[in-house]
């Protein structure tokens, strides 16, 4: 029997829009870009972007499950904007703590990320009761126990030792990337399937896009931010114009096309939740990680454009790399290719050439950046020409 009490859940009646509650929580997110990219900047090197890459792994999985949960819960309800205002708490918290967190900031970090785990998951299970959806309720203390278990290595690793600290939070991060595609499964309890996630596509969609927005946004503000306190020479002038021409083509890469397709498979395709688990949770995380590179590189281009060592090269080229993979994945399965788009694999051919090629010819890093700008370029007009003539030939073949 169906509780009477008022609903914390959204109505859906149409498409669920993105609420300014939402957005306001995504601000952390800014931080939080920004203290990844400047920790892997100072860092550059194997063992930090092994760190820097499970912080984000960390700080992408708790933002993706978050706005899971935001999907079915109305932030328009004052105990849900509450929700959301606590969990921006410990995302600034959280962010805070991220260059140190394999320093004298672990625990700060590790209680606070299985805090807002399980007590996010805590909350749903509370908007849920009284027979609300029954089977996102029975989902959800599946999630409960998975986080619970994850919570305990986060906590179990800020308690550790700094060199001990990675394995445990490895475990952490491993337990929860596997949840979903476990369908959270626990003894008992069974398993979830994709009908509990009924998920509205086109609110994660644009919960997806707009964290995209904010990582490129990170980038721009790198980039600004850099060239201010520089002195304007031909060099510095250049490196600024490269940088940004680069951001430019990544948002175009993205959002010409990409974005607007994804969203119509994941609304009109009957494997909405699939396509919300693989394409949304886990593909876009790359396609993020590559801006985040980008912007330690649009930094290294700007500060020593006469110089590129090798871990230099790594994120001039490696961001970049990382950004196509992920667009092109995403693309592949938002859409029904019998591969990911020839532009996208060209642009990673061209980059690892590149990289192959950059130490030898002893080239620059605003040489090298100027280079991946160019196959950022390449790609965008090749894709975007491609799909102009597909729509012109889609009416003849009519």
């Amino acid at each position: 029997m169906t509780s009477s009490r008022p609903t914390l859940l959204r109505l859906r009646e149409g498409q669920t829009k993105v609420g300014f509650a939402e957005l306001f929580f995504d601000l952390v997110f800014v931080f939080a870009v920004t203290q990844l990219s400047h920790t892997l900047l100072e860092h550059l090197d194997l063992a930090g972007a092994l760190r820097t890459g499970l912080l984000f792994l960390g700080v992408w999985f708790m933002w993706v499950t978050t706005s899971w949960v935001t999907n079915w819960l109305d932030p328009e309800k004052v105990p849900v904007r509450l929700m959301i205002f606590a969990l921006m708490l410990g995302g600034l918290l959280l962010s805070s703590s991220l260059p140190s967190a394999f320093a004298e900031h672990g625990l700060a970090y590790g209680a606070t990320f299985a805090a807002i785990q399980v007590g996010r998951t805590l909350f749903m299970l509370w908007a849920l009761r009284g027979g609300r959806s029954p089977g996102n309720f029975r989902n959800f203390a599946r999630i409960l126990v998975w986080f619970s278990l994850s919570g305990a290595f986060w906590l179990l690793g800020g308690l550790a030792e700094p060199q001990a600290r990675l394995w445990w939070w490895l475990a952490a991060v491993a337990i929860e990337y596997a949840g979903p595609v476990a369908f959270f499964r626990v003894p008992g309890l069974g398993r979830s399937s994709l009908t509990d996630w009924d998920i509205d596509g086109a609110h994660l969609s644009e919960r997806c896009g707009l964290f995209v927005i904010i990582a490129l946004g990170e980038s721009i503000l790198v980039t600004g931010a850099t060239y201010a306190k520089l002195d304007w020479n031909p060099a510095t002038v250049a490196a600024f114009a490269v940088s940004f021409l680069g951001s430019v083509a990544m948002w175009w890469i993205y959002f010409d096309s990409g974005a607007a397709r994804g969203e119509h498979r994941i609304v009109h395709g009957n494997d909405s939740a699939r396509q919300a688990r693989l394409a949304y949770t886990y593909l876009h995380l790359l396609i993020v990680a590559g801006i985040i590179v980008c912007a330690v590189a649009d930094e290294l281009v700007l500060m020593h454009p006469a110089h590129a060592d090798a871990a230099g090269i790594a994120a001039i080229v490696g961001g970049p790399a990382l950004y196509l993979l992920g667009c092109a994945m995403f693309k592949w399965v938002t859409n029904t290719r019998a591969l990911p788009p020839l532009s996208h694999l060209a642009g990673l051919a061209m980059l690892a050439a590149l990289w192959f090629a950059a130490a030898p010819l002893h080239l620059s890093a605003l040489a090298l950046g100027a280079a991946t700008t160019t196959v950022f370029i390449v790609v965008a007009g090749w894709e975007t020409a491609a799909l102009r003539r597909e729509t012109r030939a889609a009416p003849a073949r009519h």
